[in-house]
């Protein structure tokens, strides 16, 4: 019989310490970003998916040699300066965004961006091609709902005006041997709208 009410009173106790904590909170600021009608905050040093200037690139493939999943391809006709870089992909499928490329990379070609929405419907949309994304003047994806909502002409959220600015295509790159680069030279300032 004493065990009976022991959990009886176990229980009571249990369901107070709960709603304690829930009182606690009931009456602070909602801190849930209704995405994506309000932009999502992100802290300076946020990895995200890659953005990659392919006319830095020296083809040396040292970002795939770093990389612990294997998901970036580095294929390039010729060897040294002479080289000519033909595809450079990144599997995000695959990614775990550590950011291990980055380090490595001895022209500061490739850096972590703020994108954190790359939502689709099939898996293999996850492979991107920086090579294609370089010809039509881009250095990182475009979200899938922002390409839909442009190519619909919908009504998008306010804050969407800066992204849309980050994300608009350059005139298209042109790239020819890797070794016209000065490597001891910093790269341009990117873009970025977090």
């Amino acid at each position: 019989m004493r065990d009976y009410f022991l959990r009886i009173y176990r229980c009571i106790k249990s369901i107070l310490v709960g709603m304690a904590v829930t009182l606690r909170y009931a009456g602070k600021d909602v801190v849930t970003a209704q995405y994506p009608d309000a932009i999502v905050p992100l802290a300076k040093r946020y990895r995200g998916f890659a953005e990659y200037q392919v006319e830095r690139c020296i083809a040396c493939g040292a970002c795939a040699r770093a990389c612990p999943v294997d998901c970036i391809r580095v294929e390039a006709d010729g060897k040294g300066k002479t080289a000519v870089l033909k595809r450079y992909a990144i599997d995000y499928s695959q990614c775990m965004l550590c950011g291990l490329c980055v380090e490595v990379c001895p022209t500061e070609c490739l850096h972590m961006g703020k994108l954190h929405d790359m939502s689709c419907f099939e898996r293999g949309q996850t492979m991107v091609e920086f090579t294609q994304l370089a010809r039509q003047g881009r250095r990182t994806v475009e979200p899938y709902w922002l390409a839909k909502a442009r190519e619909m002409d919908e009504d998008v959220p306010d804050w969407v005006s800066v992204v849309q600015e980050h994300y608009q295509p350059l005139p298209p790159i042109e790239w020819g041997p890797v070794g016209n680069i000065d490597v001891k030279t910093k790269p341009p300032k990117s873009r970025s709208w977090a």
